[in-house]
């Protein structure tokens, strides 16, 4: 009894691992699918599997597609009109446009500025259709992969949106005023940060789309006049005759300049003209004059000129 026990306790076991060796195969396979790429990819017209490579193809990459183009056009307004029918041909349209009148010598010319979207597919046609309108004086291209800010921004999305399914199934089961109130504001929350990422997103979208093309439209300037004469070519008369008028110009100017400056000379001239006579009659006319002294006068001082001494002897003329 013991011993059949023992062979159907073995048998058993034998099943289970006989079972596990399968399971762990179909395990084997499941995980040299994933490491392969995952489920395989099919088809869709003949349902046969599609063999894909480890990386994604290019096709699947998303990138944002730029341009920036100078243009040196003849004649402004045809380049114009062919751009906006290109771009229309190719599925685009005009996003914004400026556009500049110039003069020179009585002559005008136009620039401008477009931006163009085209779409992505239709991005390398519509550059060589700019190309063709003109001479290129400037080209700048610039190619950016959003694969994985889309992929984070998917991610995200899904993320919020699962959290707001949780907040309203609270919300459903909240009987308390405050959780509920509790509940709706972080719902509020959710939702408003849940529309900003579709935004976001639907914005990446369609930059990858449509690609931007920025175009300097620029008709060709009137040519400058050319100074060929030389000073000492001209003229005598001509010579004269602008003298004439320059001579004339400059007195004019001195005229003009005279009749700017005679109110201050009076205003301030008269004054100080008064001042200056008034100074020079009683100021100066009374300061007594300085004379050297002589010994010419009755009881003069003698002269500093001569030096001290003994006094001459009276002649005998004198003592008489």
């Amino acid at each position: 009894m013991r011993r059949n026990r023992t062979l159907a306790a073995v048998a058993l076991a034998c099943l289970l691992v006989l079972a596990g060796c399968t399971g762990a195969g179909n395990g084997d396979g499941a995980t040299q699918a994933a490491l392969d790429g995952g489920e395989p990819t099919y088809d869709q017209a003949t349902g046969t599997p599609v063999e894909e490579d480890s990386a994604s193809s290019a096709s699947d990459r998303m990138r944002i597609y730029t341009a920036n183009l100078a243009v040196r056009v003849d004649a402004f307004e045809p380049s114009r009109s062919n751009l906006s029918a290109a771009v229309e041909a190719h599925g685009g349209y005009v996003g914004n446009s400026q556009i500049t009148t110039n003069e020179r010598d009585e002559e005008t010319y136009r620039d401008g500025r477009f931006t163009y979207r085209v779409p992505a597919e239709n991005y390398s046609a519509f550059l060589e259709a700019v190309r063709a309108e003109g001479t290129v004086v400037r080209e700048e291209e610039n190619v950016q992969d959003v694969t994985g800010q889309h992929a984070d921004l998917e991610a995200r999305l899904e993320n919020l949106r699962a959290e707001r399914d949780r907040l309203r199934e609270l919300y459903e089961q909240a009987n308390d005023t405050e959780d509920v109130l509790a509940v709706q504001r972080e719902l509020s929350d959710v939702q408003g940060e849940i529309e900003r990422t579709e935004a976001r997103l639907e914005t990446l979208e369609n930059r990858v789309a449509y690609a931007t093309v920025t175009v300097e439209l620029r008709e060709e300037r009137p040519d400058d006049p050319a100074v060929d004469d030389r000073w000492y070519d001209t003229g005598v008369i001509a010579a004269f005759l602008e003298s004439v008028d320059g001579a004339i110009v400059a007195l004019r100017a001195l005229v003009v300049g005279i009749a700017y400056a005679l109110p201050y000379l009076i205003a301030f001239g008269v004054p100080l003209f008064g001042l200056g006579i008034v100074f020079k009659r009683f100021v100066v006319g009374e300061r007594p004059s300085i004379r050297g002294g002589g010994g010419g006068g009755e009881g003069g001082p003698a002269s500093e000129s001569e030096p001290p001494g003994e006094a001459e002897p009276p002649s005998d003329d004198d003592s008489e």
